[in-house]
């Protein structure tokens, strides 16, 4: 019995540090989380189609808002704003971007590590990241903020034009 016993500990603790550096080694780690009860919203991504694409753009162009502190995501345009699509838009943009810019600059130092194209789902994040960054900025009147946001924007614009750049 004794046997058994260690044995199930070793896949145990096999199984739980595998799990615990495929957390660390993800750049949006609470995309993983289970968020609002709904299991389907694990990794959720907004992109699965050039519809979705061109949707994601349309929703830009008409003036998509992500605020911080109320976790907010704010579409000008009504009929947008009611699409069915446009949910997990909002679970992205409420739950799994980083609206710290401890949680920011944790991303960027990450970004500028990494050596390998960004996954779709990854490079999705990062310009909706950047895309609150700026906004962020943009808000801001503290010079010295200013300064460490723009350097956040900044680094993510690279991320993103790095993973554009043919290899």
């Amino acid at each position: 019995m004794t046997q058994w016993s260690t044995l199930l500990l070793v896949v145990y603790l096999s199984v739980y540090r595998a799990s615990t550096q495929h957390h660390r080694k993800t750049l949006y780690p609470s995309a993983f989380r289970i968020k609002r009860g709904t299991f389907s919203l694990i990794n959720p991504t907004f992109q699965r189609s050039v519809d979705d694409i061109n949707l994601l753009f349309e929703i830009l162009l008409a003036g998509m808002q992500i605020e911080g502190d109320a976790h907010n995501l704010l579409i000008p345009d009504e009929e947008l704003a009611s699409l069915r699509s446009v949910e997990k838009l909002e679970v992205i943009c409420e739950d799994v971007l980083p609206k710290k810019l401890s949680d920011i600059r944790r991303l960027t130092a990450e970004l500028t590590q990494r050596r390998r194209p960004l996954s779709w789902q990854d490079f999705e994040r990062t310009v909706l990241t950047l895309v609150y960054s700026t906004q962020t900025l943009a808000r801001i009147s503290n010079q010295q903020q200013r300064d460490v946001w723009t350097d956040a924007v900044i680094q993510l614009f690279r991320a993103v034009q790095k993973d554009l750049k043919p290899t």
